[in-house]
Parts: C-alpha cells; sequence; structure tokens
C-alpha cells in the first residue's frame, strides 16, 4: 500500500514532469512565432528574386545566400522619445479556451493603446474578423495588454512593422489559446494595417503587429484594424529611434510598452 508520503511525491514528481513539458513547449513555440514573419517575406521575396530577410529576434538562423544580399540598416542612435512605463506588470493571465462570442459585427470598435510613447488609437474591423476583434475586447477587459512592452521592431527593406502584444515580452507569450485565421482573403499590408501575427495557420493568439511603411507580406497574417492618423505619428516617432540590431529586427530602441489597453463599441 502506498503511504501518503509517496503518494505526495509522487504527484510532486508528475507536477515537475509535466512543467518541464510546457517550458519545452513554450521555447519550441517561441523560436517558430520569433521567425514566422520575417519567414513569410523570405518566401515571398524569393519567388520574386529580391531581397531575402534573416530570421527572428535572435538572428541565430541564416540563409546560406545571406551574404549576397545588401547589407541591413544601421542600428540608429537617437534618443529615446518615450516616456517612463507606468508602475505595474502584466497579468500573465491564462485561459484554455477562446472566449464566447460577444461582439457585435455590425458594429464598430475602436481600440486604444496608451503606450509610453503617445497614444494609438486602431479602427478594428468585427465584420472581417469578429473572432479577432472579440478577442481583444475581452483581453483588454481583462487587462492582459495592460505594462506589456513591444519587444520587436523590423526595419528592412519591404517589411517595417512593431509588434506588441506578448505579455512575457520574449515573442513565445499568448492568452493560453489560439484563433483561427480571418480576413486573409486578398490581403495586404500598407502603412497603418494591425495584424495578427503567428506561428502557422490558426495560432494567432494575443501578439499583433503594426505597420508603419507600406509592408510586403505573404496573406497570411489576419488583418484587423487600422491605425488613425494620429497613432502613425506614434508609430513614426518609435521608427525613427531605430531598432536595437544591426540586422534592423530586434528590441526597438524605444521604449514602448502598454501602459493600458481598452476597447470600446463606437
Amino acid at each position: 500500500m502506498v503511504s501518503s508520503e509517496q503518494r505526495r511525491k509522487q504527484l510532486a514528481r508528475q507536477k515537475y514532469e509535466r512543467q518541464l513539458k510546457r517550458r519545452e513547449a513554450a521555447r519550441r513555440k517561441a523560436r517558430i512565432r520569433n521567425v514566422s514573419i520575417a519567414l513569410g517575406l523570405v518566401m515571398v521575396l524569393a519567388m520574386g528574386g529580391a531581397y531575402a530577410a534573416s530570421g527572428g529576434l535572435n538572428g541565430d538562423e541564416k540563409d546560406d545566400a545571406a551574404a549576397d544580399q545588401p547589407s541591413a540598416p544601421p542600428t540608429s542612435k537617437a534618443p529615446d522619445p518615450c516616456e517612463k512605463p507606468a508602475k505595474g506588470r502584466p497579468t500573465g493571465k491564462q485561459w484554455k479556451k477562446e472566449p464566447p462570442m460577444k461582439v457585435d459585427e455590425s458594429a464598430s470598435y475602436t481600440m486604444r493603446l496608451e503606450t509610453t510613447c503617445g497614444g494609438i488609437d486602431i479602427d478594428m474591423d468585427a465584420g472581417e474578423a469578429p473572432h479577432t476583434v472579440n478577442s481583444f475586447h475581452f483581453l483588454a477587459g481583462q487587462k492582459f495588454f495592460d505594462h506589456t512592452r513591444c519587444h520587436r521592431m523590423t526595419d528592412q527593406p519591404q517589411l517595417h512593422v512593431l509588434q506588441c502584444g506578448d505579455p512575457t515580452g520574449t515573442g513565445s507569450g499568448g492568452p493560453g489559446y489560439e484563433l483561427s485565421d480571418e480576413n486573409l482573403k486578398g490581403a495586404e499590408y500598407p502603412a497603418g494595417t494591425v495584424a495578427m501575427a503567428n506561428s502557422g495557420p490558426d495560432t494567432a493568439g494575443s501578439q499583433f503587429f503594426l505597420v508603419y511603411e507600406d509592408s510586403k507580406l505573404p496573406p497570411k497574417y489576419t488583418p484587423f484594424g487600422k491605425v488613425s492618423d494620429s497613432g502613425m505619428k506614434v508609430l513614426k516617432k518609435i521608427a525613427k529611434a531605430g531598432v536595437a540590431s544591426p540586422q534592423g529586427d530586434g528590441p526597438p530602441n524605444a521604449t514602448v510598452v502598454i501602459d493600458k489597453a481598452t476597447v470600446r463599441k463606437s
């Protein structure tokens, strides 16, 4: 007969093994998610024989032909144009399932990101991307995005985006559930577009990117909103400060933190 102490140790061991598996899965997902946008760009530009972008934030994986490609823009030395973040930290909440649908697909919704660099208003398309907008409405209401850092900026030929929405700030974080892709037919990514980052089909979570200059990407990333004119000025200010990487893909030099995110029905 197993004693209570033996049973306690057995349960503790099983819990530890589950934690190890979750951590390894998160690391694998991080590696995939961090290079997802850049790899999609490589595929598009390779078909046209143009510039092929290198890998993700870590820059560990490089194309064999990288030496033949144009040099990436140098890291900007511009001063940080943003303020200090508000006190607080991400909640880190997780959910097993996508939240129930509550948005009105015929209505207009606006998301406001109050960042350390200024306010960014985003007009959201609930008609074309209802599940995505519903998820943001839910997560913002749960304060999921509050105190999260925009962890990645890419400033390379034909790809100019700021990526946010990860509570861990590593490129691996999310809400615990995944969303199906939406609004992909004929999707394009001109300046002002807001779209979902992902690590493959139907794997979007909470990470999203804001396009500050016209960018070339395959139609694989759910576009669900557009940045206002005043928000574009904030994005341009962030972009002008440059990227903390000579490859033009890494953390932004600007301290971009979402102090508070809200979604309201217009």
